[in-house]
């Protein structure tokens, strides 16, 4: 990297919007429709996730055979990786009508009982960011969930009286980021637990390989492979970056992403060779000047980049610790070796390395 490229992402104070980053997972405000429009409806056209993918056939397989309601699953992992899709992809592969709630939105017991009482023989029912379900509305979940039944305490004092029904065979399919979140009563009642894992480069490519031909965009397979490993594995993120390549070949190329017009666009974005942007690139550069390469405290860092702890912790750092330039040690955050020569500065003996590291053992 020269010096000009390396003045670029010199750190700087000011906080940044992070869910408006073009690298986010996060959705945002025009990704909700061309999500939909490029989500595939069938397991067969589903990228990635192997393992998930035939496990999730054959449970929906033998609950057809059956002839009853798949049991529940739980999906989690990184947002953006089609969490939402595979709810989608249950509900048609089970020839079933889905309804898709929230955590947050479902406030009281009685929110969940008029959704469940309204589902149909082996529907499914879509509970985003589950692990911020109330525990009012869990607990009237566990018996739904258990036995297709509801029972509930209405009203206070002596004029509290219980409610029993008997609602349809249903499926429930929560989606998290955040597994660990959900009490262990509820999780120990879904049949099936998927977790979502970071697409690789030959998977990103296939999605944005049929993104693009869904977008009826004219593409060269070197520009689509940019756009690809770019995407930091995350299908979401790919759509994104490719919208904006198509964007920017209309409107400076001759309509078409080779593979010069993918680099020059995504560069423009601010996103790099590895999918890291200027934030990105401020983290890493605050720990290595300010800090001499860590440890340094997540609080200090936290101030350091004017942005809160729980935005540095599950935001930011996840992808960096993914790609090995980041670890979280005992003592704080340090920037690994691979995070120096990646940026170009040179190895001054902070930080971490990993061949250092295994010689302690020897």
């Amino acid at each position: 990297m020269t010096s000009a490229q390396r003045t670029s992402v010199e750190p700087t104070d000011d906080a940044t919007d992070v869910s408006a980053r073009a690298v986010s997972p996060a959705v945002q405000h025009d990704d909700g429709e061309q999500d939909a429009r490029l989500s595939p409806a069938r397991l067969d056209d589903f990228v990635g996730q192997p393992q998930v993918r035939e496990n999730l056939s054959i449970a929906m397989q033998a609950a057809k055979m059956r002839g009853e309601a798949l049991d529940h699953v739980v999906i989690y992992g990184p947002p953006g990786l089609g969490k939402t899709t595979l709810a989608n992809i249950i509900a048609h592969e089970m020839g079933s009508t889905i309804k898709v709630t929230s955590g947050p939105a479902v406030e009281r017991a009685s929110d969940i009982a008029s959704i469940l009482t309204g589902l149909q023989p082996n529907d499914v029912l879509f509970i985003d960011e589950i692990h911020r379900l109330n525990r009012a509305v869990e607990e009237v979940m566990y018996s739904a969930m258990e036995y297709f039944f509801l029972s509930w305490v209405v009203g206070k004092g002596l004029s509290a009286r219980s409610i029993n029904l008997r609602i349809n065979p249903f499926t429930l399919v929560g989606a998290t980021t955040r597994y660990s979140l959900i009490s262990a009563p509820l999780r120990d009642r879904f049949g099936s637990v998927f977790r979502l894992d970071y697409y690789s480069d030959e998977d990103m490519e296939t999605v944005v390989r049929r993104s693009g031909r869904i977008m009826g965009i004219e593409s060269e397979d070197e520009g689509l492979r940019e756009v690809a490993i770019r995407s930091r594995g995350t299908p979401r993120i790919a759509n994104r970056l490719l919208r904006r390549a198509r964007d920017y070949a209309l409107v400076r190329a001759d309509n078409r992403i080779t593979g010069p017009v993918a680099r020059e666009s995504l560069d423009r974005l601010g996103v790099d060779a590895r999918g890291l942007d200027e934030t990105d690139h401020r983290l890493l550069t605050n720990i290595i000047h300010k800090f001499n390469g860590g440890p340094v405290g997540l609080d200090t860092l936290s101030a350091s980049l004017s942005e809160d702890t729980s935005t540095v912790m599950e935001v930011l750092e996840p992808f960096l610790l993914q790609q090995g330039f980041l670890e979280r040690t005992p003592r704080g955050r340090v920037a690994t070796r691979l995070a120096y020569e990646y940026l170009g500065w040179p190895w001054a003996g902070g930080g971490s390395d990993p061949n250092q590291q295994a010689q302690l053992f020897h």
